[in-house]
């Protein structure tokens, strides 16, 4: 039995001997007593140093069970049950933030009062945010550890319709195979075997020859393997099997796809003639005896991706048209997402100074999400995504993108020295889907900046994000 939780929302897990007894609130669930031990022992889940999967402890006799800014599948312990947060956005809290960041932290009633703002729900569409982050070159190179799948663990049994991690790899395949396509097929050598008249090339098979030609009476033909040079090799021949998967698993599931089917139908059309006249025939001992070259990682993405969609469908194509399916617990690094789609936005609306837009900027330990050393628009931005801020946590996070903008290697970049003395703007982008900005060019972003006031040169500016419409 599933635990539905949103993104950042939080439920109460609480005990009585009746499990049937109707829980007082939405945001509780009642389970017997008897397995009390078994809930005892579940303990909170880290993505990575800065997010978690998911957040348990105890408050009373109850226990809490928060989501965190990851959206995923998983298993709680061993209580038997599963955990499944959504990708959702409550626009209250992009709210919260404009209200927060104008005042002390000690104001409370204040923030009471910004508190009340009235809240609605958007669903994100985070594969249009897929989408869009790998179809700009240098975002895509900075995708990793954007998904953490547990293949050993019990696979979970859910809908077809809320399948998240399935739609995000082939979208991910699919962009990565596409690049492949565009630059061309690699080449390289692969074993033929074929009965050939009248000539000898490569070895001779005896066993294969004996049975094709010596016991046929052909006396001129001989049953050979030798090598070629070109696309039909394992590499291209899994690629070809791969996309005939997610062919079948995007024709049976379009309603998945919401607003990007088309977007993602055109590419599987223009992937598909280049593997015309390659096999799809391949086994396991080919792709073992592959050895990735670095200097094709799209081909490295794509076999590691293809892998993954291969073991999610039990190497059963029947399994793509399946109302029900078995998904291993997985989870998707939502801040880490954001921050690749606002990074890609920036370098397609400017293209003509995308040099100048630096990712995660290093110095010291510290990590900057995005440095502009543009000469007439110097700026540290940083990309959170926060749905709620606690007291004090917007000062916090305000104060850490000013201590980035007073590093010496950041006003190096910047060309700025102890002569010029010039504060370094800095900017803190947040999700806005009722009234951010779609267009991240830099006059774009100027002529909506936002000043914080308990701050100088402190800005702030909310970003759309992609939605799905329910009806």
């Amino acid at each position: 039995m599933g635990i539905r939780l949103s993104e950042h929302k939080s439920l109460y897990i609480r005990f009585a001997d009746d499990e049937e007894s109707q829980p007082k609130e939405e945001s509780e669930v009642i389970i017997n007593t008897s397995k009390l031990k078994l809930f005892e022992s579940v303990v909170s889940k880290s993505f990575n140093d800065s997010s978690h999967c998911f957040l348990y402890k105890k408050k009373g006799s109850d226990y809490e069970l928060k989501a965190d800014y990851c959206i995923g599948l998983d298993w709680l312990g061993k209580t038997g049950r599963y955990m499944y947060v959504e990708p959702k956005i409550n626009s209250k809290y992009a709210k919260l933030f404009d209200k927060k960041s104008e005042h002390d932290p000690d104001d409370s009633a204040k923030q009471k009062k910004s508190e009340e703002v009235g809240s609605s729900i958007f669903e994100l569409d985070y594969l249009s945010m897929l989408l869009q982050v790998t179809s700009v070159e240098e975002s895509n190179l900075e995708i990793k550890d954007l998904v953490k799948i547990d293949w050993l663990a019990k696979t979970i049994k859910i809908e077809q319709k809320d399948d998240r991690l399935t739609p995000f790899l082939i979208v991910r395949f699919l962009q990565t195979l596409k690049n492949i396509v565009r630059k061309g097929l690699k080449k390289n050598y692969y074993k033929v075997q074929q009965n050939l008249t009248n000539r000898v090339k490569g070895k001779i098979l005896i066993g294969q020859h004996i049975k094709q030609n010596v016991f046929k009476n052909r006396f001129t033909a001989t049953y050979c393997e030798y090598q070629e040079f070109g696309y039909d090799h394992a590499e291209n021949r899994f690629l070809k099997k791969i996309l005939q998967f997610v062919t079948a698993y995007v024709e049976n599931n379009t309603a998945i796809f919401g607003t990007i089917y088309s977007d993602i139908q055109h590419t599987i059309d223009y992937c598909r003639p280049a593997f015309e006249l390659i096999s799809n025939e391949v086994n396991d001992y080919d792709l073992k005896q592959i050895k990735y070259n670095p200097f094709y990682k799209d081909y490295t993405e794509a076999l590691q991706t293809g892998r993954h969609i291969l073991k999610r469908f039990a190497y059963n194509i029947t399994e793509t048209s399946n109302k029900q399916i078995a998904t291993p617990p997985f989870w998707i690094d939502m801040p880490r997402l954001f921050e690749l789609y606002v990074y890609s936005k920036m370098i397609e609306a400017n293209p003509a100074d995308k040099n100048e837009i630096h990712f995660q900027f290093k110095t010291y330990g510290n990590a900057l999400d995005i440095l502009v050393s543009k000469s007439n628009f110097h700026m540290v931005v940083d990309a959170k995504y926060k749905l709620h801020y606690k007291t004090g946590q917007i000062h916090n996070d305000i104060r850490q993108v000013a201590g980035y903008a007073r590093l010496n290697k950041v006003r190096k970049q910047l060309h700025l020295n102890k002569k010029n003395d010039t504060n370094i703007d800095c900017l803190i982008i947040y999700p806005d889907m009722e009234y951010g900005i779609d267009n991240l060019s830099f006059d774009n972003i100027t002529g909506n900046l936002k000043e914080i006031p308990a701050y100088y040169k402190v800005y702030k500016l909310g970003v759309k994000l992609p939605s799905i419409n329910k009806k």
